[in-house]
């Protein structure tokens, strides 16, 4: 099991949040190959909008990657014709946007803790266990388990809809 943050503006995450996907950098593909089932991801939103929206420096959303099958979404229907973005299935856990400034000293993944903005400029970035549960803690997620596996009850309780998680 691996734990990503994907660096999307808060706009674009409660899309995908309410339509239960993922996308990265601008629709491509590649950062979505290397997500796996069960993997946690995390989003950072820098702004509230793309590509001018107000400041928000938060992590906004937090799930878990259902199958890891990436197939392609024509959002032509959606008015933006043309534009044919990768997604992969994620079951989002209900959270609090949190705040990063108050996280940066204790986040191993921001060697720098001056320019800490700089370890989100790929739009993808691969983090640790330890990291994810200090993020999902200041996002009001509680106790995680010890491990995740698809044979524990962390499973079952994942395919919940958001509504019925308890934290």
């Amino acid at each position: 099991m691996n734990y990503w943050i994907g660096v999307v503006s808060r706009s674009h995450v409660l899309r995908g949040v309410a339509g239960g996907f993922a996308q990265m950098n601008h629709g491509k593909q590649a950062p979505l190959r290397r997500m796996k089932a069960g993997d946690g991801l995390i989003y950072y939103s820098p702004r509230e909008a793309y590509p001018d929206g107000a400041p928000l420096q938060a992590f906004t959303a937090l799930g878990f990657i259902r199958s890891g099958d990436v197939y392609a979404h024509d959002m032509t229907p959606d008015g933006v014709p043309g534009f044919v973005p990768w997604r992969i299935d994620v079951d989002y856990q209900a959270v609090q946007r949190a705040p990063i400034k108050p996280l940066i000293g204790q986040l191993d993944f921001i060697t720098d803790k001056t320019h800490w903005g700089a370890a989100f400029r790929f739009g993808q970035v691969k983090i640790s266990e330890a990291d994810f549960r200090r993020i999902a803690e200041a996002m009001g997620c509680g106790e995680l388990p010890a491990a995740v596996s698809a044979s524990s009850t962390w499973e079952i309780e994942r395919s919940l809809p958001v509504q019925a998680k308890l934290f």
